[in-house]
C-alpha cells in the first residue's frame, strides 16, 4: 500500500512539473560541437580540437544578427601550431557570440565545450541537424585519426 501511494505521489508531482526540453550535443567532422537547445544551437570547437590546437591565441567570431549558412566560414581559432577556419554547421542567424573568448583566449584550452563556446545560430532546417554526427560516431571519427 505504502509504495502505491508513493507512486501516486511521484506521478502527480512529475505531471505537475512542466516538461522540460533537453539539449541535444551533435559534432561535425571538422571538429565543431553543436548543442541543440529548441531551435537555438551553441557552437564551438570541440575538446579533441583544442588538443590538436594547442594554445589558443586568437579568436575571432561572427557578429551577432549576421545570417550563416551551412559550411560556411564564421571564424577563425589561431594557435602557436596554427590557424583553423570555424564553420558554421546550421543555416541561420546568429544570435549571440562568446566576447569572453575573444578577450580570454585561454577558455578554449580550459573548457572547449562548456565555457569557451563561440557563438549560438537560431537555426531553420532540422535536416541539417539530422546530417550531423552523434556523439559514438564523432569519437570513431577522431580515434580513426590516430
Amino acid at each position: 500500500m505504502a509504495l502505491r501511494i508513493l507512486s501516486k505521489s511521484f506521478l502527480s508531482q512529475r505531471l505537475a512539473t512542466p516538461i522540460r526540453h533537453y539539449a541535444t550535443k551533435k559534432y561535425t567532422s571538422s571538429h565543431e560541437w553543436i548543442e541543440i537547445n529548441k531551435d537555438v544551437a551553441t557552437i564551438g570547437i570541440t575538446d579533441y580540437a583544442q588538443n590538436a590546437l594547442g594554445d589558443v591565441v586568437y579568436v575571432e567570431v561572427p557578429e551577432v544578427g549576421a545570417r550563416v549558412e551551412f559550411d560556411e566560414t564564421v571564424g577563425v581559432v589561431e594557435s602557436v601550431k596554427s590557424t583553423s577556419d570555424i564553420y558554421s554547421p546550421l543555416t541561420g542567424e546568429i544570435t549571440a557570440a562568446n566576447s569572453d573568448v575573444v578577450k580570454n583566449t585561454k577558455l578554449i584550452n580550459r573548457s572547449p565545450e562548456k565555457d569557451g563556446w563561440l557563438f549560438k545560430v537560431k537555426f531553420e532546417d532540422q535536416e541539417e541537424i539530422n546530417a550531423l554526427l552523434d556523439e559514438a560516431d564523432y569519437k570513431k571519427l577522431t580515434e580513426s585519426d590516430h
